[in-house]
């Protein structure tokens, strides 16, 4: 977003593109293959260039080989969007590019949504706006409240998760115990000695006889 005419705006804007070309540099071997950059620029102002046309606001800037006119490369394209020059009154609007043009044309002065551009990219749009309007002090209220409900939320879905992993973990320890309860009162159905139970299960013969008790086995 540029707020304010610039003389080399257009000098700027190739200079910044240049860091999305140069991160893309793999240390080591590297075939030079690059992903597309587009550079995509809001301005508040009418560029000042007799290349572009005058009449329109949306210019769309590729690499061409000057002689055929054809896309030389399309790794990278520069789009300016000139919002002053965007006049289309509400019932004009006809695609959504033109209601992004239409609301950041009036987002200043917009007081809710109209029914047009009802939809939930709108609506979010409309809430940060809100929320930049708002003072120093009251974003500072609302950001700090924003946190203690974000910290509150996290502590309370740390206890949930905690819960559940001991609610697991009992109940899986409850699940062993039962099975091997059932193991003894097996072993001692079949005769075997209950010295010798003990060593198998590895519980103590306390543990056995109140098993077995529940069991009504003794």
């Amino acid at each position: 977003m540029q707020k304010f005419f610039q003389t080399f705006f257009k000098e700027r804007s190739l200079f910044n593109s240049s860091f999305a070309i140069q991160e893309q540099a793999i240390k080591g071997d590297w075939d030079f293959r690059l992903y597309p950059v587009y550079c995509i620029f809001l301005l508040d102002f009418a560029l000042d260039d007799d290349v572009i046309q005058r009449d329109q606001y949306f210019h769309k800037v590729k690499l061409i080989e000057a002689q055929t006119g054809q896309v030389f490369n399309d790794k990278l394209s520069f789009i300016y969007l000139e919002i002053p020059k965007f006049n289309k009154n509400l019932d004009e609007l006809e695609t959504n590019f033109d209601k992004w043009m239409y609301l950041l044309t009036r987002l200043e002065f917009l007081e809710r949504l109209p029914k047009t551009l009802q939809s939930k990219i709108f609506e979010k749009v409309m809430g940060i706006a809100e929320l930049t309007k708002l003072e120093k002090e009251d974003r500072k209220a609302y950001e700090e409240s924003l946190k203690k409900h974000r910290d509150l939320k996290n502590v309370m879905d740390t206890r949930y998760r905690q819960g559940m992993e001991e609610g697991i973990e009992k109940g899986i320890e409850k699940g062993m115990k039962r099975g091997v309860g059932n193991t003894a009162i097996g072993m001692l159905k079949e005769g075997i000695d209950i010295e010798v139970i003990s060593r198998s299960t590895g519980l103590t013969k306390d543990e056995l006889l109140e098993i077995f008790r529940n069991a009504g086995l003794v």
